[in-house]
């Protein structure tokens, strides 16, 4: 076993992190957008070294006195001389001036026109990008740029929920400083290139939100694609559909969930119609993130303690301080708010309310195969 060094140990103890590398290395573009400036670096290094020599070999000037003469000659700084100079060392002279001022337009010129052009800095302003994005751990990726995109992530800023924006259209960079985006890739969010550029492998999962379903499916295939690839647990996927058979189509191709934002909002405007103040129990317990509440579904399996017993005999409330709602059982059948003689049988999925502290130790013993101690004392 390799032996830590001191340093080593140290990031380990105040859990330091080391600077992660993007997975897209731009450093190769940016070099080929800067290679028209190699002719006029090479004409400033050959014509600094014949200054150099030329003013050691006409006038007898030491290294340092030709060199620093050719270097306020070629710049055109025009010190004057530093030491007294021939008639043929001044006809050199300008002969240098006359070389410098032809390299500095050449150089100036180069460089108007690759400003110009744009992509230098274009890719500047991605590189530096793609290091900040690198630095995110389980954070969500949310394809295309729209109203949905706008208010989900304004949810997310909320809840501290880190995220990258990938949208294909020119104007995203835009529309990140206006909305407030932190991190945004402009390209098409199928691509593997896209998915790269946004540290997917570091990705807890991806909500794709265009309004085309074709585009939708090319996500959650792409996606599915690339985490076999990895080799790693499955990315939560959530997509937005518009019908029944959109939404059965998306799941099918291997997304999570697939909602309509129609049937959300008529299900919602039917709730509070009938009864208006469902609204503030909307609000305050099922849309809020900061409610002390958690609604969770809890999967009882074969090997559970629970499974085949009577609902009051599991002591759930007692033993956990959590109440169960609901139970779905394996055929679709839905009970609510079940009584204590209803019996828990293996693969009901228990839909259970609690605290977040609760919920935990629910999830953990529910799940269990050993009935817990503390139960013979109630």
């Amino acid at each position: 076993m390799k032996k830590k060094n001191f340093f080593s140990w140290l990031a380990d103890f105040f859990h330091w992190e080391t600077s992660k590398k993007p997975e897209i290395d731009l450093r190769s573009e940016i070099w080929g957008e800067l290679k028209p400036f190699r002719i006029p670096v090479i004409l400033t290094i050959l014509i600094t070294l014949f200054g150099t020599l030329g003013y050691i070999w006409i006038d007898h000037f030491s290294l340092m006195d030709a060199l620093y003469q050719t270097g306020i000659t070629f710049t055109t700084v025009g010190f004057g001389e530093i030491a007294p100079i021939s008639q043929v060392g001044r006809i050199f002279t300008i002969f240098l001036i006359i070389a410098g001022f032809a390299v500095f337009s050449y150089a100036v010129g180069i460089l108007v026109d690759v400003i110009n052009k744009g992509r230098l800095i274009a890719l500047l302003k991605e590189n530096r990008m793609l290091y900040k994005i690198a630095r995110l751990k389980n954070h969500f990726v949310i394809c295309y740029h729209n109203d949905y995109t706008i208010d989900l992530t304004k949810e997310l800023r909320k809840t501290h929920i880190p995220f990258v924006v990938i949208d294909p259209g020119d104007d995203i960079e835009e529309n990140a400083i206006k909305y407030k985006y932190p991190f945004y890739i402009k390209g098409d969010p199928h691509t593997l290139l896209a998915m790269k550029k946004a540290f997917l492998s570091s990705a807890k999962g991806v909500i794709t939100l265009s309004h085309s379903t074709p585009d939708n499916i090319a996500v959650i295939s792409s996606v599915r694609l690339y985490e076999k690839d990895l080799g790693r647990h499955p990315y939560y996927i959530l997509s937005v559909a518009q019908t029944d058979e959109e939404i059965e189509k998306l799941q099918r191709l291997g997304a999570n969930e697939a909602l309509s934002p129609t049937k959300l909002i008529a299900k919602r405007m039917t709730a509070i119609s009938v009864d208006p103040d469902v609204k503030n129990i909307l609000e305050e317990f099922v849309y809020s993130i900061d409610t002390p509440l958690d609604l969770e579904k809890i999967t009882v399996s074969k090997k559970s303690w629970v499974a085949n017993k009577k609902l009051k005999d599991a002591h759930l409330r007692d033993l956990l301080n959590v109440t169960v709602v609901g139970i779905k059982r394996e055929n679709g059948k839905f009970i609510p708010v079940p009584k204590g003689d209803v019996v828990v049988k293996p693969g009901d999925i228990l839909l259970v309310i609690g605290t977040n502290k609760d919920m935990m130790k629910a999830r953990k013993i529910i799940r269990s195969s050993k009935k817990p101690k503390e139960i013979d004392f109630i």
